[in-house]
């Protein structure tokens, strides 16, 4: 078993550096510290995923890529897979320095698939001058359950065919960049109630239906050639037994994805320190049974004991003859190819960069695809915001963070943007993601006497507090309430009663840039409805 690219030889692997190629392990710091040295020297780790807590700024995550594929080369073992969820919008591990572009459901709003490719493009350019080889992104999956509460505005909209065409053109762009790109979650985690971080969601379609929607995106995906598919820790009824999730599942990632649909190539689990794995069968032997099930690369993103024991369980499995090694050898051998397909190798290895990462070109497209995206769904009164002592804007702000959901600093925030653009001071009051009647109360006394009020939501859908806080405020005469959806677009039918209402599908800075240019008459809401809210908002519904 060996392969070359340039001057990296891949050469005869042990069978412990051979487990090793199959895992991808986080580790918690701003540089390579003793848990992912560990892993690199004593098993030729095949890859690392950074978080934002491995992140400071652009260049020192080019240097600390650089001191990792360093640590791997002089114990000679085989250049990293550097990995990272980069989805753009909601879900950026990486921000300063880099171009933070607008997020899938906002670009299914601008619906440009032009736009997604060239955003792709420039992701892709920055990933790899920070060292960074391999996106898990885009998501392929369909989100037409209003309830979802993990994927929401990480998916581009509620049809296979939105979603298929986008995520295609993202691909591409990744790709195309020397950046191996990660449809992700297979066979679809769209239609679910539960988050798989903390529980064990069930699809219980039929398979003509799964064909239909969820695999269909999946499915174009393969047929242009994307690299590598992310799997869902989500039961699937009509494929496996109820207890079974994806990941874990032979007759859907052997039998349906390799045999039936042809994919070729690298099949990645989703975290397995997720609780949907960790909390049933476990870290190690989830790691065994997600090899059995036709997995070839493992990610475990935190925990160092968790993941030397995932390891020496698959180690274990083949020395007791639970797994062939034939099977390993054909993990690793994918692995290798992909690396070597990318231009993965110690010669081809970015430069850390003298300059800026994030160009002035690179911030125009992303201006321009924020600007695009901003949806007006409805708007009875038709009245410019006027900025002055009688205007106060309410931020509903993300306090602590998530694996999905970011802070966002407030000097980002919409009363920032309009105090810039409108060069006078706009008040801004902030309240938590669930208000209580308390803070809710005060909060409106502050609101009475004002002429405008901007409340940005953040899931409302999933927040008695917000829907409450919006809802007193609408019932207040001679006020003109404007609501703006920082988030899931879903919030307008929590209060129909309001008048004006915007899609934002992202509370970041450029999105809140957009929104106050178009709150302020400089610009208009060209966005359309990715998803349907209801038969009088259906999908590709604006305002005009």
């Amino acid at each position: 078993m060996s392969s070359s690219v340039g001057t990296t030889t891949y050469k005869p692997l042990s069978l412990r550096q051979k487990v090793g190629q199959l895992f991808i392990c986080g580790f918690q710091t701003l540089e390579p510290n003793a848990a992912i040295t560990q892993l690199i020297e004593d098993y030729g780790l095949g890859g690392v995923i950074y978080f934002r807590r491995n992140v400071e700024e652009a260049h020192q995550l080019a240097r600390l890529s650089s001191d990792l594929q360093e640590i791997s080369l002089k114990s000679g073992g085989q250049p990293l897979f550097i990995a990272v969820d980069q989805e753009g919008g909601m879900v950026s591990r990486i921000e300063k320095g880099a171009t933070l572009l607008p997020g899938n459901m906002a670009l299914g709003a601008a619906f440009a698939p032009a736009g997604v490719y060239a955003s792709s493009k420039v992701m892709g350019k920055e990933l790899r001058q920070m060292g960074v080889n391999m996106n898990f992104a885009p998501c392929l999956d369909i989100n037409n359950n209003r309830l979802n509460p993990v994927i929401g505005v990480r998916s581009y909209g509620e049809t296979a065919a939105l979603v298929g065409d986008l995520g295609t053109h993202a691909v591409k762009g990744l790709q195309d960049m020397g950046v191996i790109a990660t449809v992700k979650h297979f066979p679809g985690h769209g239609d679910t109630s539960a988050d798989s971080h903390h529980d064990l969601p069930v699809v219980p379609h039929s398979m003509e239906r799964l064909m239909e929607l969820e695999l269909a995106p999946f499915v174009k995906a393969i047929e242009g050639g994307v690299d590598a598919i992310m799997t869902a820790h989500v039961v699937f009824e009509a494929l496996e037994a109820s207890d079974v999730p994806s990941t874990l599942s032979y007759r859907i990632l052997t039998e349906l994805l390799r045999k039936q649909l042809g994919f070729k190539g690298l099949i990645v689990t989703d975290c397995l320190e997720m609780k949907a794995i960790s909390e049933g069968l476990g870290v190690a032997e989830g790691a065994v049974r997600a090899i059995e099930a036709g997995s070839d690369i493992i990610l475990v993103s935190h925990e160092l004991e968790r993941q030397v024991a995932a390891i020496e369980a698959v180690i274990a499995a083949v020395e007791s003859g639970r797994i062939p090694e034939s099977r390993i050898d054909e993990s690793v051998m994918r692995i290798i190819g992909y690396k070597c397909k990318r231009g993965i190798s110690y010669d081809t290895l970015a430069p850390i960069p003298d300059g800026p990462i994030s160009t002035p070109e690179h911030q125009l497209l992303a201006k321009e695809l924020s600007r695009k995206s901003i949806t007006k769904v409805k708007d009875e009164v038709g009245e410019l915001l006027q900025v002055n002592d009688k205007l106060l804007v309410i931020w509903t702000e993300v306090q602590s963070g998530t694996e999905i959901d970011e802070v966002v600093d407030r000097e980002g925030t919409l009363g920032s943007a309009l105090s810039e653009l409108s060069g006078h001071t706009v008040r801004e009051l902030y309240v938590g993601l669930y208000p209580t009647d308390a803070e809710i109360a005060d909060l409106v006394e502050k609101c009475e006497g004002l002429e405008q009020v901007v409340v940005v939501t953040y899931n409302a859908t999933f927040s008695t507090g917000q829907t409450k806080l919006v809802k007193a405020l609408a019932g207040q005469e001679d006020l003109h309430l404007i609501v703006a959806a920082g988030r899931n677009p879903y919030d307008l039918l929590e209060f129909p009663e309001v008048k004006t209402y915007y899609a934002c599908y992202e509370n970041r800075p450029l999105a809140m840039v957009s929104l106050a240019n178009v709150l302020l008459g400089h610009e208009a809401a060209v966005g359309r409805l990715p998803v349907t809210l209801s038969e009088q908002y259906p999908i590709g519904w604006r305002q005009d």
